[in-house]
């Protein structure tokens, strides 16, 4: 007869997965400092070696951080830990894979944000597209932002500001190719607005649509032009 044997947890592995649960829950929030040593043990009823194994544990997983005289801080979800072999600097594969990426990711984007905009999401590309409140590389990612957050999910944030820090500079580098060029300016701009007017008359399928032409189109650019 096979039985699987039972394992008994350790007290320090309880601790930790409580600490992780709170994390999760919002009772413990990222930035903010953990109680102290003798606190947790009065509130788990443990140890100090079980909350300190617990502690390390958190540690290694990039969960807390321990400064030393100050105590353990949650640490702040750090979107680039999540692609940390990905090349800030990428080449023409690099490109062709992000931008697999981007249009996955932010033709969905702009289809959740024709469906959960707000006028704030409104104003913001609107004085961005219009009035020119930013210009080049920065407007780019405002735009781009701004259509995450109208998205409403903060993930969907930090992956795209994940992914513009990691071609931020061969971005700042198409923008300033292309200063040269007023008719591929005119035609991003053309883009950027009709991609903004579809979120704005809720139109799900069309913004998808219109975002993934112009990721298109931008790749192509990069690949044919900047990056040769």
């Amino acid at each position: 007869m096979n039985v699987e044997k039972l394992t008994v947890k350790k007290l320090s592995e309880t601790v930790e997965e409580q600490i992780e649960k709170m994390i999760s829950s919002g009772t413990f929030k990222p930035g903010e400092k953990l109680p102290s040593v003798r606190e947790l043990c009065e509130l788990f009823g443990v140890g100090r070696s079980a909350v300190r194994d617990a502690i390390t544990t958190l540690k290694g997983k990039g969960i807390v951080n321990v400064k030393q005289g100050e105590g353990t801080f949650i640490c702040e979800f750090d979107s680039a830990k999540l692609f940390s072999n990905v090349m800030l600097h990428p080449g023409l594969r690099d490109i062709t894979e992000l931008f697999q990426v981007r249009k996955i990711l932010e033709s969905g984007m702009a289809e959740m944000a024709a469906l959960n905009r707000s006028e704030k999401h409104l104003r913001i590309m609107d004085d961005l597209l219009y009035a020119k409140t930013a210009a080049g590389w920065e407007s780019d990612y405002q735009f781009h932002r701004t259509i995450a957050l109208a998205a409403g999910n903060e993930i969907l944030v930090e992956l795209v500001k994940f992914i513009s820090t990691t071609m931020k500079k061969v971005m700042m580098d198409f923008h300033r190719y292309i200063q040269n060029n007023s008719k591929i300016v005119d035609t991003i701009d053309v883009h950027h607005k009709e991609i903004y007017e579809s979120i704005k008359s809720k139109q799900p399928r069309e913004a998808k649509a219109r975002m993934l032409a112009h990721l298109g189109y931008v790749e192509q650019l990069l690949k044919n032009d900047v990056l040769k």
